[in-house]
């Protein structure tokens, strides 16, 4: 990817979206030199760390589930996501035949060797599925018939062709073999996140004892009717130890829940877009892995044709899931920024040693009350994307 550099040195005052100071970002041929606090002045601009989506299925008409996947595709995905203000980006691989799967892995994975940017920017793979439960209503649009219980045998195949790059995988813990597998991918520094699942308060537990880590999109991949309680949204709300991910979107939770997530799990709270192919793209219908022919309405709500109250997916980018937030008034401009970045880092960070916390990842946008406008994005302190 190229990058814009200045013959001279270029000062930008933008507000800090974190800390309200101001500061002053001085570029030099193309590079953040210095980023210094200074005095109070008016500014249109804000600045924060680059955000982190540990969720995207695809994106701009490009999907990561498609066997056709290529290496540009790939690239083309991460330059789309850097316009939208995303650093750090999990492709994620859900439910499809083993031989699929290996193929895509291993596509993501030459694409990284193949490009530094998309390889600084991928920093793991999120394998959502096979490893789910098959029950209506906890599977979701995933395909009943490739999903199988947890193998460690089948997944060390996945890790292979992903050149070790799956970071995180989404399981049902009620599956035989959930607690010895879980055990597993602690060990090998995978991160587990419980999803589409029916469990047991006793299974939930277990999964946690076990180094179950995240809910996979808490509210969604379940039934839609569940007993009042105990039930499985509940269980982990119950566990302190499990950060949150949410679909902030406005589409797949209403605004009481993602309220009583954020106000129960505070800095644990992620927010993830769970974004498809279809993010970026115009109203219409479309064939999609995830449910076959799905409908996307002017709202950017995505849903299965045969069964239009089914959700496949979601079509906002995490930007648009940052903007429900503060104009739905259930988080500041700072507490929305960071559940779409610190939050997803610093769980990273603290997980593994080998993960840079990317301070030098940061965003120059615009907030208008209602949309925000990215303008520059920088990352390892060069410029990666910069508005015309």
């Amino acid at each position: 990817m190229k990058n814009q550099t200045y013959k001279e040195d270029k000062i930008i005052n933008c507000i800090n979206c974190f800390t309200g100071k101001t500061e002053n970002l001085i570029f030099r041929n193309g590079i953040l030199a210095n980023r210094a606090v200074t005095e109070k002045k008016e500014s249109n601009f804000f600045v924060g760390r680059g955000l982190v989506d540990l969720q995207v299925n695809g994106i701009n008409g490009i999907d990561f589930n498609n066997p056709s996947l290529t290496r540009q595709n790939i690239v083309d995905a991460t330059r789309y996501l850097l316009s939208q203000g995303v650093t750090t980006f999990f492709p994620t691989v859900i439910t499809n035949s083993d031989e699929n799967t290996l193929a895509i892995l291993h596509t993501i994975y030459q694409a990284c060797i193949a490009d530094s940017v998309v390889d600084e920017c991928i920093w793991g793979i999120h394998l959502e599925g096979p490893f789910i439960s098959a029950a209506e209503g906890a599977k979701g649009a995933h395909d009943a018939k490739y999903i199988k219980p947890p193998d460690w045998k089948l997944f060390s195949k996945f890790q292979e062709a992903a050149g070790g790059k799956i970071k995180i995988v989404t399981i049902a813990p009620e599956r035989e073999g959930a607690v010895s597998f879980i055990h597993q991918c602690r060990s090998h520094a995978v991160l587990v996140s419980i999803g589409h699942s029916l469990a047991n308060t006793q299974q939930v537990n277990m999964a946690v004892k076990s180094g179950a880590t995240l809910s996979t999109h808490l509210g969604n991949g379940v039934p839609l009717l569940l007993p009042r309680h105990p039930n499985i949204i509940w269980d982990q709300l119950a566990a302190e130890e499990l950060y949150a991910c949410i679909i902030t979107d406005g589409l797949h939770t209403p605004d009481s829940f993602m309220k009583a997530v954020i106000k129960n799990k505070g800095n644990r709270t992620i927010i993830v877009s769970d974004s498809t192919y279809l993010t970026g793209m115009p109203p219409g219908e479309y064939k999609s892995h995830i449910g076959g022919t799905v409908i996307l309405d002017k709202e950017k709500r995505v849903s299965i044709k045969s069964s239009p109250g089914l959700l496949a997916g979601a079509a906002k980018s995490l930007l648009e899931n940052i903007e429900i937030l503060i104009t739905h008034n259930l988080a500041t401009l700072a507490e929305a920024w960071q559940m779409g970045s610190e939050n997803a880092a610093m769980m990273l960070a603290k997980e593994y040693k080998t993960f840079n916390e990317r301070n030098d990842d940061i965003v120059l946008f615009q907030w208008n009350g209602k949309q925000i406008q990215v303008e520059k994005v920088i990352k390892n302190k060069i410029i990666v994307f910069e508005r015309s």
